[in-house]
């Protein structure tokens, strides 16, 4: 009987610390984190599985345990390095000055120094405004861009003129940090994309969002029909937060948007 319990006490601290060993931090795990100097800016990314690499660009105020229902899908097919944009996250950055141009920059020049030749990219929300600018910005080094609840304009043609309402209210309240009225500034004002510009990216495009997104499906559809070549895809019964609403369908078709031939 004893020799029975010690066995069994035996199975379960090994199912326990096996447990604990798979679960992941995403976005604060020093085994996969590191920092990077880029633009005067400290990024902070993490790096997960091998193959080609998968920049994953989150959301606006977000960080990179955003994509914590991806890094683990995506890992399996991908070098994916998950980055923490700048004045977000763990990343560094100065509260007086931000835009979507200098983030899509600082990926890119993340990309040279970490030696990529070219990179498949997954943005959600200001994110995937991220995709779309490294596209232009930086041509030879992005092979595809698939993104999910992105505009690129700030006025009411793509964001009710209530959310818009809502950010410049947050900016003016007392409660507000000087953080995060700069990030919600940026969203009132930026971006300003044209379809001039969206017709000249040259890489493969998966635009993506929510059918009950917050960017007008109208909008989205406008941003289809500006990228040559480019592939829609409308998730049904989902809001502007599919890829964690979703995960299993989003990752999917990610997926097999980036694998096709």
């Amino acid at each position: 009987m004893k020799h029975k319990i010690a066995y069994l006490l035996l199975v379960f601290l090994v199912i326990t610390a096996t447990g604990f060993a798979q679960k992941i931090n995403y976005g604060s795990n020093p085994a996969a984190g590191k920092y990077a100097m880029v633009n005067g800016t400290k990024l902070y990314y993490e790096v997960y599985g091998k193959g080609v690499p998968l920049m994953l660009l989150h959301g606006n105020g977000g960080s990179i345990n955003a994509f914590e229902k991806q890094i683990p899908f995506f890992s399996k097919y991908f070098q994916v390095i998950a980055i923490d944009s700048r004045l977000q996250g763990k990343s560094g950055g100065d509260p007086d000055t931000l835009s979507y141009n200098m983030m899509a920059n600082d990926f890119c020049v993340l990309a040279d120094q970490l030696k990529l030749d070219s990179v498949y990219v997954l943005g959600w929300s200001d994110g995937g405004i991220n995709a779309i600018l490294m596209a232009l910005q930086c041509p030879s080094k992005v092979k595809r861009i698939a993104f999910t609840g992105a505009n690129t304009v700030p006025d009411s043609s793509a964001i009710s003129a209530a959310d818009i309402q809502s950010m410049k209210d947050f900016v003016e309240s007392k409660t507000a940090s000087q953080k995060e009225k700069t990030l919600n500034r940026m969203m009132i004002w930026q971006p300003n994309i044209t379809t001039a510009e969206l017709s000249t990216i040259k890489c493969r495009a998966l635009v993506m969002a929510g059918d009950h997104d917050l960017i007008k499906a109208e909008h989205t559809l406008k941003i289809y029909q500006s990228i040559p070549g480019a592939q829609l895809c409308i998730f049904p019964d989902s809001h502007h937060g599919v890829c964690q609403q979703h995960p299993a369908l989003f990752n999917s078709t990610v997926l097999n948007f980036l694998k096709a031939k």
